[in-house]
């Protein structure tokens, strides 16, 4: 009984119980406070865990090169750039943190993304046995692009077939290399619903872009610097000929006809191999490689028929047979008009369709000169220009080759451009063994030179529109490029801006699409300086003889002119809001060169290496680095 009256006592005697209320609420109280300060310290360890995991996987993915493309890969020093920035914003025991990591993975659509963790200890939760906070957080960067056109504008003189120093392919080998993997790169890096469309302009002393023209773009006929035979009114005994031809060796195909919308121009080289001579005799041996080609109109388009050689060898056999009495005959070299309106479709709005000539300038003139064809092989002289004195002040009224939006205008010939006939070119004047040039007309018994046999009329590989094209179209296209010629640069940016420019003759097909801006790029890639050679029949004639934009007497060297038209034209192109990107591939950077380009849009690579990381910067530059996760 005594102690239930102590209980009772006790429960009707309130003195102290606020101390006991306040001590037992001290434990929850110090949860909540401790919590709540060890919350606060772990967020904050989040969200600056959470900003370096960002520049972690932004870094990586701005160091992430072409190189992954071709090894499926992160190379090295993606991994040190991620990891650097990752540390440096979030450094080993920030915030009192244990066990932090940081992991990076290279996704299939090439985004770079990553985890991070670590434990942030706390203070009064401690107590009640929570000694850590685990944090962990996910990132993920991407290079993204709106709608872009690329043109590339690429140099494809004889110089691409040398290599570098340190390399151990040529030029040109690894220029076909370096643009699949940028390709790659951009098509990886694309978003649902954007178009990316690539476009190539190969240049040398002139670009093939022939068969991308409209027909009423063309000509219907143009003067060319070749020859007539002139009547001398006298008749003289000569010597008959027999040829004998004998095949040797090798292999000679006809191949299967087809349709086709242009033709195309043909690619066998005729090399002499062995020569040898007697009393009333001559003979010689011909090696033939690579295809002719044939083609008869059939609208639309054309029929080709072919023949394929591969290491064929012939002889010619040349006897003399008997006399015979001839008209006696010379050669008059002047500017010869020639009608090539049959190289148009029938359709004046359909693709230049080109094909051959006949044409009356090859033989002897004594005793009767022979008929020889002239086939269009893609390459364009370009439309009326004039000799410029004054590059700040120039008329494009006159100079319609600079105004690269014209459109021409079938009743004015003067817009139109012309087909580049490459054996009908003759070299006034000039002969083997050297001569002086003759701008009026020579009548001589002379065999002057004719630029093709000498190598003066080289026709690069056929420029391609903007379109877009998958891995296995640009290898074919970049795999077929052939390096030849010598270097007019600015016949290269002239037509990289017409077959970009969304105001020009292809408008229609360069517009934006869907309400959406493009953004147009030109990456113009030389490995020389310019290097004009006055013999070589291009884009302006010859020039010492047609003098369309430079004679002897001009103002500035033939040089001099093609860097000042250059930089013209590379002017015009930017007020396209395109931006130039320039490359110098082998070769040191001219002021011309970086001029054009801007601070900061160009690059001097030695080597394939550096050529690969110039490439991947102008992707960088043209995509939109961001945070997608």
């Amino acid at each position: 009984m005594l102690g239930f009256a102590i209980v009772q006592r006790l429960l009707r005697d309130r003195a102290g119980n606020t101390f006991m209320i306040v001590a037992a609420a001290i434990a929850p109280l110090l949860a909540l406070v401790g919590g709540g300060i060890d919350m606060g310290r772990t967020y904050i360890s989040e969200t600056r865990l959470q900003q370096a995991c960002d520049a972690g996987v932004l870094a990586a993915r701005k160091a992430l090169g072409s190189q992954v493309v071709t090894t499926g890969a992160v190379p090295d020093e993606v991994s040190l750039a991620g990891n650097r920035f990752f540390n440096v914003n979030f450094r080993s025991g920030a915030y009192g943190s244990t066990d932090r990591t940081f992991t990076m993975t290279l996704e299939s659509d090439y985004s770079i993304s990553g985890k991070a963790s670590a434990n942030v200890p706390t203070t009064i939760m401690r107590v009640f046995g929570k000694n850590n906070v685990p944090v962990a957080v996910q990132c993920e960067a991407k290079l993204n692009f709106s709608n872009t056109d690329v043109m590339m504008v690429l140099d494809t003189t004889g110089s691409m077939n040398q290599t570098n120093s340190g390399d151990s392919q040529p030029k040109i080998a690894v220029l076909r290399q370096v643009v699949k993997n940028f390709h790659t790169q951009l098509e990886a890096s694309k978003s649902p619903g954007v178009r990316i469309r690539y476009g190539f302009v190969p240049y040398s002393a002139n670009v093939n872009v022939g068969y991308l023209l409209k027909s009423r773009w063309m000509a219907d006929g143009w003067d060319y610097e070749g020859r007539v035979s002139v009547d001398t009114g006298k008749v003289e005994t000569v010597t008959k000929y027999k040829y004998t031809y004998t095949y040797m060796s090798g292999a000679k195909t006809t191949l299967a006809s087809y349709s086709a919308s242009t033709c195309p121009g043909d690619t066998a080289t005729w090399e002499m191999i062995a020569y040898g001579s007697g009393s009333g005799y001559e003979v010689w041996d011909t090696r033939v490689n690579g295809t002719t080609y044939s083609c008869a109109n059939a609208d639309p388009g054309v029929t080709v028929t072919g023949t394929s050689y591969s290491n064929y060898v012939y002889r010619t056999l040349k006897q003399q047979n008997g006399t015979e009495t001839k008209q006696v005959y010379k050669w008059q070299y002047k500017p010869v008009t020639i009608d090539v309106s049959g190289f148009k479709d029938s359709d004046p709005d359909k693709p230049y369709v080109g094909g051959s000539v006949w044409v009356r300038m090859m033989g002897d003139p004594t005793p009767y000169p022979d008929y020889m064809s002239a086939t269009f092989k893609g390459c364009i002289e370009e439309r009326a220009t004039y000799q410029i004195t004054d590059y700040a002040n120039v008329d494009l009224s006159k100079a319609l080759d600079l105004d690269i939006d014209l459109v021409p205008d079938p009743s004015k010939p003067n817009t139109q451009w012309k087909p580049i006939l490459h054996e009908i070119s003759f070299l006034r004047a000039w002969k083997p063994t050297g001569g002086s040039w003759s701008k009026s007309p020579v009548t001589t018994t002379d065999n002057y030179m004719q630029a093709s046999n000498y190598g003066l009329t080289a026709c690069p590989s056929p420029a391609h529109k903007l379109a877009a094209m998958t891995s296995t179209e640009i290898a074919s296209y970049v795999d077929n490029l052939k390096a030849e010629g010598n270097t007019y640069h600015d016949i290269g940016m002239i037509w990289g801006g017409r077959l970009l420019s969304p105001t020009g003759i292809f408008a229609d097909e360069n517009a934006d699409i869907n309400g959406s801006p493009t953004t147009r790029h030109l990456i113009f890639l030389t490995d020389g300086e310019t290097a004009p050679l006055d013999l070589s029949y291009a884009s302006y004639g010859v020039e010492p003889l047609s003098q369309r934009r430079w004679s002897s007497s001009s103002k500035f060297s033939l040089t001099q002119t093609v860097e000042n038209r250059f930089t013209f034209a590379c002017n015009e192109v930017k007020k396209k809001n395109i931006t130039v990107w320039v490359i110098g591939f082998g070769t040191q950077m001219t002021d011309m060169l970086k001029n054009c380009a801007g601070d900061g849009h160009w690059f001097q690579a030695d080597d394939a290496s550096q050529l690969s990381k110039a490439f991947d910067k102008i992707a960088k530059s043209m995509g939109d680095l961001r945070i997608i996760k």
